[in-house]
């Protein structure tokens, strides 16, 4: 045979191989931009919600640490915002109908506040028509909670203040833990150390059974819309979920979309971006009743009687300043 002829021969046999092997090539690359893109649309969209969940239109109210306790999330506008960055980065911002057909692989959104969470999921709703038996709803808002086996119990919040019930006492009470240390008989808030673990274990533990709840009820309502994946709670490091607590923020989760031959099942947090400074404490020395102010984090066991947002603002209230370091 002929070397032309043993050409021929070598490019009809191989020629379908190498045109199989650069369509996976191209679908591999175009799944690997698809994935990056889903991901980069997710993580910019809760950053975005979590820049405006706290915006105030009193900015006053916004000046100090101790205020960020008592302003509310506006869920709604982070939800808002989330939607508009999601559908902006996927290029269907003027596709009304697959805005909300995205939603269908968004199985949960979190939005971690100071004293609780809310999170957003697909609910049932009877209402007799099909198409308007599942709508997207707000949970109420959840406290982080705690009891121990005396009847006491503690709403936690993402510092160290929390809302307590002194079972011992039988009244509700609330503050910083070094403070509540001493004139509480609570177990867990007499030390700083064992009281620190527990706080972010259950913050972590609260938020972590919900949405695993939430996200197993969305594969009903993924049934019924054609959607054949599985939804499960995604892989999240305890070191992510650990940061997520550091401040309020939001976290969003989109699964089941194809890219190529595999699904996405990724998350994304984004940071409130509360910029939380040191509580200044207004106290009563039990000896002497005169009034210092000072630092949260100080312990020196007085009795705490305001909070103010910086130290001018405690010494126009009558307040001297408390040197810790004496201490």
């Amino acid at each position: 045979m002929k070397i032309t002829e043993l050409s021929i021969v070598f490019v009809l046999l191989f020629f379908p191989l190498f045109w199989i092997i650069s369509l996976h090539t191209q679908d591999a690359e175009e799944a690997n931009y698809l994935g990056h893109r889903y991901r980069s649309a997710l993580q910019t969209a809760v950053m975005d919600a979590g820049a405006v969940m706290h915006q105030n239109e009193k900015q006053n109210d916004e000046a100090g640490y101790d205020s960020t306790k008592f302003v509310k999330a506006d869920k709604e506008l982070a939800l808002i915002t989330f939607t508009q960055t999601m559908a902006l980065n996927m290029g269907i911002q003027d596709d009304p109908a697959a805005i909300r057909n995205m939603f269908n692989y968004i199985p949960a959104v979190v939005i971690l506040d100071y004293d609780g969470y809310y999170m957003l999921s697909t609910e049932t709703e009877l209402t007799g028509n099909r198409e308007d038996s599942f709508r997207q709803v707000w949970s109420p808002k959840r406290p982080y909670t705690y009891s121990d086996s005396n009847g006491s119990s503690i709403n936690f919040t993402l510092d160290d203040y929390v809302y307590a019930y002194d079972a011992s006492a039988g009244k509700w009470i609330e503050g910083f833990q070094k403070e509540l240390a001493t004139t509480t008989q609570i177990p867990l808030l007499q030390d700083t150390n064992v009281f620190e673990q527990v706080r972010r274990s259950r913050i972590v533990t609260t938020v972590q059974n919900n949405l695993a709840d939430v996200i197993n009820r969305h594969n009903e309502f993924a049934r019924k819309n054609g959607i054949s994946y599985t939804f499960t709670m995604p892989l999240i490091t305890q070191e992510d979920w650990y940061n997520s607590i550091n401040d309020t923020g939001v976290m969003a989760f989109i699964q089941g979309i194809g890219v190529g031959d595999q699904k996405i099942n990724n998350y994304a947090i984004g940071g409130g971006r509360l910029v939380k400074k040191t509580a200044i404490v207004g106290g009563v020395d039990p000896l002497t009743g005169i009034k210092y102010y000072y630092p949260s984090t100080c312990g020196n066991g007085y009795r705490a009687e305001e909070v103010f947002t910086d130290a001018r603002e405690a010494a126009a209230q009558g307040y001297f300043e408390y040197n810790c370091s004496n201490r």
